[in-house]
C-alpha cells in the first residue's frame, strides 16, 4: 500500500539520472528515493551515497521486483528503454522513461500496449512541457495573447563530449541529434498544434554514421510551420521564437529548460516573464506529475499523454523513412 510518500527507483547513473535523483531529493515530503541499479557495483555505491540511496542493485530486475518499489524512473540510454520499461511493467511498476521514449513506434507501441493491459502508469520524461514558463506559453496562447499562432522558430544546439564510444556517437547506442534534442522540439510543436500534416528534414551524418546535424521543417492542420535546427557540433544556441498575427514570445536560452521569456504585442511595451525555479533543478515537476497521477488512480498524463508520445515517435520514424537510415539493431 502506498504512502503519501512515494517510493522511487532510478534505473542508470548518467547525467540526466544524476540530476534526475537530485530532484527527488529535492521534494522528501513527496518522495523517497529509495533505490538505484547500476551494472556496475561501484558506481552504483558512488551514485547511491552521493543521494543517501540504502538500496543499491547490479541487476536491474532487482529493482523491479522489489516490493517496497512504487515508481521507477529509467534513466538508461534509449536503445534499452523498451527492455527496462517492460520488465518494470511485468513487474507491477508504475514507469517514468526519459525520452527520447524509444527508439522507434514500434518500440513506443509495445511498452504503451503493457501499460495499458497491466493498468500502470506509464509517461515519458518530456521535463520541458513541466516548467512554469512553459506552462504560462500555454496559458498565454490559450488567451489569444500573440493572436492566431502561425508558427515557432527553435535551435538546439549544443555539443557534448566527442567519443565514437558514447551514446551520443554510436549508433549502437541510438545515436544522433534527431532522437537526442531535435525530439524537443517536435514534442513541443506537438503540445501546440497537434499531429503534423507534413514533415520534411535533412540531416548531415558524421563519421559514426549517425546524425550529427539536422534541420526539419513541420507543418500542422492551422497552417502553423515549425522550422528546427539540431546540432550537436555547433556552438551552444537553444533559442526559440513563437510568432503570432499580434505579437511573438521569445523563450530564452535555454528554452527547453527556461526560466524567462518576453512577451512582445502590438502597440505595448515588451514584457519580461521570469518564473525562477526557487532551488529546484526542473525535474521535480516532471515527478509532481507522476505522483499526483497516480494518487489520483490515473494510468497516464494529460500533459504527456501516451497517444502523443507514440504519434511523436511516428514523426521522428518519419523523418528517418526520408533519410534511408536505420539503426544496426533495427529490422
Amino acid at each position: 500500500m502506498m504512502t503519501d510518500r512515494m517510493k522511487w527507483a532510478i534505473l542508470g547513473t548518467g547525467k540526466i539520472a544524476t540530476r534526475f535523483a537530485e530532484a527527488l531529493n529535492n521534494i522528501p515530503e513527496h518522495a523517497e528515493l529509495l533505490a538505484v541499479g547500476s551494472r556496475k557495483k561501484e558506481t552504483g555505491d558512488a551514485f547511491g551515497d552521493k543521494f543517501n540511496i540504502p538500496r543499491r542493485y547490479t541487476y536491474y530486475e532487482d529493482i523491479a521486483a522489489d516490493p517496497d518499489v512504487d515508481i521507477v524512473y529509467i534513466g538508461t540510454p534509449g536503445v534499452y528503454h523498451q527492455k527496462d520499461v517492460t520488465m518494470c511493467l511485468n513487474h507491477g511498476k508504475h514507469v517514468l522513461c526519459e525520452k527520447a521514449f524509444s527508439i522507434n513506434a514500434k518500440q513506443a507501441q509495445v511498452m504503451v500496449d503493457l501499460a495499458r493491459e497491466k493498468n500502470l502508469f506509464l509517461m515519458e520524461a518530456m521535463w520541458t512541457r513541466f516548467f512554469p514558463i512553459h506552462v504560462r506559453i500555454r496559458e498565454l496562447l490559450a488567451e489569444g495573447s500573440i493572436g492566431n499562432v502561425n508558427g515557432i522558430t527553435i535551435n538546439f544546439l549544443a555539443k557534448p563530449p566527442f567519443d565514437l564510444k558514447n551514446r551520443f556517437f554510436d549508433l549502437n547506442l541510438g545515436a544522433g541529434v534527431l532522437l537526442d534534442t531535435a525530439s524537443y522540439g517536435v514534442s513541443w510543436a506537438s503540445s501546440l498544434f497537434g499531429e503534423p500534416e507534413a514533415v520534411t528534414g535533412l540531416a548531415s551524418f558524421g563519421e559514426s554514421g549517425a546524425d550529427y546535424q539536422t534541420s526539419l521543417v513541420l507543418r500542422y492542420k492551422k497552417g502553423q510551420l515549425v522550422c528546427l535546427m539540431s546540432s550537436q557540433i555547433s556552438y551552444d544556441d537553444k533559442d526559440a521564437v513563437l510568432f503570432g498575427s499580434t505579437g511573438k514570445i521569445i523563450v530564452h536560452s535555454p528554452w527547453y529548460k527556461p526560466v524567462a521569456m518576453t512577451l512582445h504585442r502590438e502597440g505595448k511595451e515588451p514584457e519580461l516573464i521570469s518564473l525562477p525555479l526557487d532551488g529546484y533543478n526542473g525535474y521535480e515537476f516532471e515527478a509532481m506529475e507522476v505522483m499526483k497521477c497516480i494518487r489520483l488512480g490515473k494510468t497516464e498524463s494529460d500533459i504527456m499523454p501516451l497517444d502523443e508520445t507514440l504519434s511523436i515517435m511516428k514523426t521522428l520514424d518519419s523523418v528517418r523513412e526520408q533519410w534511408g537510415h536505420k539503426f544496426p539493431f533495427e529490422d
